[in-house]
């Protein structure tokens, strides 16, 4: 297994500046969020304002992705292609996003209602970001990472959701994907232990249904094998000795 790699003050503080623009795309992004928008516009969007911050966005051209965001829509669980489709009232979708700024890279999501959404789907969202908020409180040095998994996993359960295998949450830094994996499952007492340092994207990825996954033929959308609803949360996470610090927040 490769090394957890422990970031420099001075990296830290690049992290926290793309952290920065990626968190407050998202926070905009919430706004254009509007039956009748198209998952392209979105993209369009989004590419210019990180671009009019100096940053570059990190998934563009990024193993061959042709977006500036993933646009993941109701059963769609992740790396949804933006293009044409129009969002429509009663819709959910999570979009998944990151910026590059000083050589780093900061990753984040957030799924979003188009208009008034079923209540069950409503609280899918919620408690997907409830389930990523619950193995965040638990971050801080000598933790180890199979707990954070565990409490993701609990949280998420309680409710009898899926809690998606195939993807997961992984370390950031100079790249977008650093180790380690970072399942949303797992036991208590197993994996690496967290250090002050590290950089982490913890993104639980939630079906109302049962967690299987497959991929279209476009080789990038994952939906839910059922056709239920999925949601996904995330964010870029800083461990530190006492706790952590969220770096995709908005400001």
């Amino acid at each position: 297994m490769s090394p957890i790699i422990i970031k420099t003050e001075e990296e830290i503080s690049a992290m926290r500046a793309s952290g920065a623009i990626t968190g407050e795309l998202l926070r905009l992004i919430a706004d254009w969020i509007v039956p009748g928008i198209t998952t392209a516009e979105i993209d369009r969007r989004a590419e210019d304002f990180i671009r009019s911050r100096g940053a570059v966005p990190a998934f563009k051209g990024l193993y061959g992705f042709p977006g500036t965001v993933c646009a993941s829509v109701n059963e769609e669980v992740v790396h949804g292609i933006p293009g044409e489709r129009v969002l429509l009232e009663g819709d959910i979708i999570s979009i998944d996003t990151g910026a590059i700024w000083g050589g780093y890279f900061s990753d984040a999501a957030r799924t979003y209602p188009v208009g008034c959404v079923k209540p069950e789907v409503k609280k899918l969202v919620e408690e997907t970001e409830k389930s990523f908020e619950a193995g965040v409180k638990i971050i801080k040095a000598g933790v180890r990472l199979g707990d954070v998994s565990h409490a993701i996993q609990s949280h998420a359960e309680k409710f009898g959701y899926g809690v998606v295998r195939e993807y997961v949450g992984h370390g950031v830094g100079r790249k977008l994907h650093e180790p380690p994996d970072i399942p949303n499952f797992g036991k208590k007492g197993t994996g690496p232990v967290l250090q002050a340092g590290m950089t982490l994207a913890i993104e639980p990825m939630i079906a109302l249904g049962k967690p299987g996954v497959r991929v279209l033929r476009d080789g990038w959308t994952a939906v839910t094998r059922d056709g239920l609803p999925c949601a996904h949360h995330e964010n870029t996470v800083l461990v530190t000795v006492n706790g952590s610090e969220i770096l995709t927040k908005a400001k």
